[in-house]
């Protein structure tokens, strides 16, 4: 893991998380490190290592100051000023609501950053595959009550998150397993369901998506139940170093449990392998999900 020379600091995903937010609206607001830094009364360097998730003491006082300054809203200053508070370790539960507005998504930060995804689902099909009228019909269930601009603006936001994998340049690459039951479980209606596995064979033919389906013939191959997950790793430096450490995604149904210790993402990594090798190969998983479309047409 890679620590601050000044400091010896480890970095966190936390720390990560804040720093990549103030840099981004930093950016925004048009200002240089060195601009920032002054109106702070801070030294360039002092900024720079907060952006970078190197800083050894972080005040929610200054994080406050830095949103009034960067313009940066009420309900994600108050975000940002719970990461600040996170405790330094490698293993993070994000409790929803804990300190952390429930609806700042630490996630979809992280999820923009990287380069290569791994991805196992049993329940649903993974966000950055979904269909318009699947996430639709999830949100229906998720928010009943919500209004129709309401659910069309999240519909959006997740259609936008896809361009991570559809963009012309450098789009990141995902490798994905689903398990079979994800075809099975109907969300929305037939006609929606048939559209989706439709679009997910599609989706497998670009170079930088493979897509397997593991079929209830496999079992268990793990021998336990891991959950869904996904392993972000984020790409190497000009000496081939990680930019950031890979971290290890597990959502859950009050919260998110966030991994970076190097053995537990290896044995995430380890179980990925299992699942991939368990599942069909790409050509025949690409048939399946055409064959049970058609069986929902039917």
């Amino acid at each position: 893991m890679r620590t601050t020379e000044a400091t010896g600091v480890s970095s966190t995903l936390p720390r990560r998380q804040l720093g990549r937010y103030l840099r981004d609206w930093r950016t925004k607001a048009g200002l240089t490190i060195a601009e920032a830094a002054r109106r702070m009364e801070w030294g360039a360097s002092t900024l720079q290592r907060l952006e970078k998730g190197h800083a050894d003491r972080i005040r929610t006082i200054d994080i406050h100051e830095l949103c009034r300054i960067y313009g940066i809203p009420g309900e994600l200053a108050d975000g940002l000023a719970g990461l600040a508070q996170q405790a330094a370790v490698k293993s993070w539960w994000h409790a929803y609501g804990d300190l952390i507005p429930e609806n700042f998504d630490i996630y979809l930060g992280l999820e923009a950053s990287a380069r290569r995804l791994r991805i196992y689902q049993s329940e649903l099909v993974p966000g950055l595959l979904q269909t318009a009228e699947y996430v639709r019909a999830l949100n229906s269930l998720v928010q009943p009550h919500d209004s129709t601009d309401e659910i069309e603006r999240r519909v959006a936001l997740r259609m936008q998150r896809q361009a991570l994998i559809t963009r012309d340049h450098a789009p990141a690459e995902i490798e994905v397993v689903l398990h079979e039951s994800v075809l099975r479980s109907v969300v929305g209606d037939a006609k929606v369901m048939a559209a989706q596995l439709r679009s997910l064979a599609e989706a497998s033919t670009r170079s930088n998506v493979v897509l397997r389906i593991l079929p209830f013939s496999a079992g268990v191959p793990l021998g336990v139940s891991t959950g869904p997950f996904t392993v972000l790793e984020f790409g190497t430096d000009g000496k081939g170093q990680p930019v950031e450490p890979p971290v290890v995604y597990a959502e859950g149904f009050t919260g998110d449990l966030y991994l970076e210790r190097r053995a537990d993402v290896r044995r995430y990594d380890r179980a990925h392998d299992c699942l991939q090798r368990h599942a069909l190969d790409i050509p025949p998983s690409t048939h399946l999900l055409r064959q049970v479309a058609k069986e929902y047409v039917a």
